[in-house]
């Protein structure tokens, strides 16, 4: 490809040392990770070449922590080596850039209730990676991960469930870092159907204050979520 077709771009700014980039694609601004697994496409997404390094475009309408970037998240709580619990892998899109970021160094404990779903977790993008540790069980039940060792920096938590404030809290207090960051991805219908999305996000977030958590920014996700939010919370109270 031509240097006219791809741009890498240092501004609105990343850490020199980490892992993501923002690279202009046919004149179109794209996040991207460097790809852990070169030439290895995990959900049909763009291979971009720049100098001897290949990066994987990060699509926000497929992954809400790209749509959260995107939507002006201040800090990015992920670092070269960085060990994160992930409730709600699904088969693994969010999962996989997340191990771009922290590198070989870094450990992703990949929680998926669905067996189905966890099978493509594993096949596709775990079986890869040996930064991820696929765990196929339920999100209320931590005390079920076995594979889980010593505390996390970041708990990131995309679970469609009436209650997955609660079960983010639960997680957090057994397995988050004092001090440590939580990503919650809201989904208001999920949590209250007749409420305006905005004053879920609310009370969610006021539920995460009760509970010992700092906010320190709230965010919706549309136009590439529509009535889902994320909150930035720091455990600082177990």
């Amino acid at each position: 490809m031509s240097e006219k077709t791809f741009a890498y771009s240092n501004s609105n700014d990343f850490s020199p040392d980490l892992f993501i980039k923002w690279i202009t694609v046919d004149g179109e601004r794209n996040l991207a990770t460097l790809n852990l697994v070169p030439g290895d496409s995990v959900y049909g997404e763009k291979l971009v070449k720049i100098d001897k390094d290949e990066y994987r475009l990060w699509d926000p309408f497929r992954s809400k922590l790209a749509g959260s970037i995107k939507k002006g998240l201040k800090n990015i709580p992920l670092k070269i080596g960085s060990k994160v619990l992930y409730l709600g892998a699904s088969t693994g899109t969010t999962v996989s850039h997340i191990s771009d970021i922290v590198g070989n160094n870094g450990l992703v404990f990949a929680v998926e209730s669905s067996v189905r779903v966890g099978r493509e977790l594993i096949e596709n993008v775990a079986s890869k990676r040996s930064n991820i540790v696929p765990i196929i069980e339920d999100a209320r039940k931590p005390n079920s991960y076995f594979s889980i060792f010593g505390r996390v920096n970041l708990l990131y938590c995309d679970i469609a469930q009436q209650d997955q404030t609660d079960i983010a809290i639960e997680n957090c207090r057994m397995f988050l870092e004092d001090g440590g960051t939580m990503l919650l991805v809201i989904k208001t219908r999920s949590i209250d159907v007749t409420k305006d999305p905005k004053k879920v996000i609310e009370e969610e977030a006021q539920r995460l204050k009760d509970n010992g958590f700092k906010i320190h920014q709230i965010l919706t996700l549309e136009p590439f979520d529509k009535d889902h939010g994320l909150i930035y919370c720091t455990f600082e109270n177990r």
